[in-house]
């Protein structure tokens, strides 16, 4: 007869031996590949010309622009982006529509699109060819090669993030906590910030966590829309090529050093939510 435990073991291999793989896997791809490794060579790079050197390419206006914008860029974007995926989030996961799954289809597709073609599409729409061309001169608009149009892209790229985290969280919490509380009188916007928000809090902050490393990182879609205005439009992915493509290559790795530090600390608060709210969490994982 099987013990019960058995039953809930994916495989039949010894504990050790399962422990063996996870652990090579885990030593290979996290700590040489993915993290050690890549962010020792860039760090190496940064300071191979002395510390000197390294903060000199922070003092660099071009790079001081593109580091602003960056964070003024991630400013915009991950607000919108959480109104947004809280709005998409309580529909999808509360209500029964006709054009539900057509929504939810929509929510993903920047996840199957190209950011170039995403960009790209930006360029159609608002591009000096474009049909609104006329009507955005008139009134001396401008989106493409511009902030504006660096800043739709982000957003567009980085929507589903919020969303796509909250969704299965409460489509498995349900609607029982909320009509509760309806029942006893509480207004929806009551009902919203005392119940549905401290319900999902955890999940929103892993969310906004995800959306403000890929607004801060993203590259393919802000390379087609902002011209690579040095000064003007380039975020610090599109610094870091400039730099590159012109071999001063120690302000390119110093610029690409602070990205590094930045997608780390968001590694760090996601690791401690993790690990801290696995089981709120855990919702999210499920679909």
């Amino acid at each position: 007869m099987i013990p019960p435990e058995e039953h809930t073991r994916p495989t039949t291999e010894r504990v050790w031996i399962r422990r063996l793989l996870i652990g090579i896997a885990v030593v290979f791809m996290a700590l040489v590949l993915v993290l050690v490794l890549p962010l020792v060579l860039v760090f190496t790079e940064a300071f191979r010309k002395g510390a000197e050197t390294y903060f000199a390419a922070f003092a660099d206006r071009q790079s001081q622009q593109a580091i602003v914008l960056t964070l003024l860029v991630a400013v915009i974007a991950v607000p919108l982006n959480l109104v947004f995926g809280i709005a998409a989030a309580w529909c999808v996961a509360k209500y029964e529509f006709w054009g539900k799954s057509f929504l939810t289809t929509l929510i993903d597709l920047p996840f199957s699109v190209s950011p170039v073609v995403s960009g790209m599409v930006y360029v159609l729409l608002f591009g000096a060819q474009s049909a609104l061309s006329p009507l955005l001169k008139a009134y001396n608009i401008e989106i493409i090669f511009a902030v504006p149009g660096i800043v739709l892209a982000t957003i567009f790229v980085t929507f589903p993030f919020i969303a796509r985290e909250l969704i299965p969280l409460m489509q498995d919490q349900g609607n029982t906590d909320e009509e509760a509380a309806l029942s006893l009188g509480a207004t929806g916007w009551q009902t919203f910030t005392r119940v549905t928000l401290p319900n999902i809090k955890w999940g929103l902050l892993y969310g906004v966590l995800l959306c403000n490393a890929r607004a801060m990182g993203e590259f393919g879609a802000v390379s087609v829309v902002s011209g690579h205005i040095r000064g003007k439009t380039t975020t610090m992915p599109l610094d870091i090529e400039i730099l590159y493509n012109e071999y001063n290559f120690t302000a390119a790795f110093a610029i690409a050093s602070l990205l590094a530090l930045l997608a780390l600390v968001t590694l760090v608060f996601k690791t401690i939510l993790e690990y801290r709210f696995g089981d709120e969490l855990a919702g999210t994982r499920r679909h």
